[in-house]
């Protein structure tokens, strides 16, 4: 394993399960601090007792600012630096437009799009101060490709992408690089209803040319390059990690959603 982020700092939200901790994992595996938090004061325990002195972990609710703005200040005081972040906290409520609640909408735009611009408002300000720093976004395959029932999940990705865009057009000259993953199909706890239905877990399989999702590791790699020295040219890029499931569409999932 190589060593890109001794002496390193990085901030991860939803950083107890799923890609958050695939991420944290390989963070400290290759010799950087971790910071994370998460909703679930459970998966917050299981990670501090994980991670011991590589790094802590924190209760938090991404769409509450004062929570992200003590996860990156608790980052500073502890470490020194906030050297990377990774927003990651995400879920989904799915409804159609027509039937949609506006309670649903918010959770997932709160939750997909406003969390993660908190996020980079406070990293943004710890590594103004440093003079460097590298964030990634984590946003979805559904920021390109709608899905049925899906529209507040894909909005709020497609508005992870422009704000990437936006926080690189805005931080690159000062020394900070942002960029975002796009994640296709990925076996998460948050994914584990599709997988549990042979027939949705079919549909998707057969739209995906490499035939078979994602695991958490194989997007926290990619998301780690971005946040490296190797990727040191690299401001406001867009990076599908599908298994090339964007050529090919997303599967109708009227069936299962009506």
């Amino acid at each position: 394993m190589e060593m890109r982020f001794k002496g390193k700092t990085a901030v991860i939200t939803g950083g107890a399960s799923g890609i958050g901790l695939a991420i944290a994992r390989r963070f400290t595996q290759e010799g950087g601090k971790v910071v994370a938090n998460d909703i679930s004061p459970e998966r917050i325990a299981a990670l501090a007792a994980e991670l011991g002195e590589a790094g802590l972990a924190m209760v938090g609710d991404v769409t509450r600012e004062e929570d992200v703005a003590s996860l990156f200040s608790t980052a500073l005081d502890r470490f020194g630096a906030v050297d990377a972040s990774f927003h990651v906290a995400g879920a989904n409520r799915h409804a159609y437009i027509a039937r949609m609640a506006e309670a649903d909408w918010d959770f997932t735009i709160n939750l997909c799009l406003k969390g993660v611009m908190f996020a980079m408002k406070h990293a943004a300000q710890a590594m103004l101060k440093q003079g460097h720093g590298a964030m990634v976004n984590i946003a979805s395959l559904n920021a390109h490709v709608p899905m049925h029932a899906g529209a507040a999940y894909s909005t709020a990705k497609a508005g992870v992408e422009m704000l990437t865009k936006n926080g690189a057009l805005e931080l690159t000259p000062s020394g900070i690089r942002v960029n975002a993953i796009l994640p296709g199909l990925v076996q998460t706890p948050l994914t584990k209803r599709l997988f549990d239905n042979a027939e949705i877990q079919a549909a998707f399989i057969e739209r995906i040319p490499q035939g078979r999702a994602a695991q958490p590791e194989e997007i926290a790699a990619p998301a780690l390059f971005l946040a490296s020295a190797d990727a040191s040219y690299i401001s406001g890029a867009s990076l599908l990690v599908d298994g090339a499931w964007a050529v090919s569409g997303y599967p109708d999932m009227r069936t299962w959603r009506n």
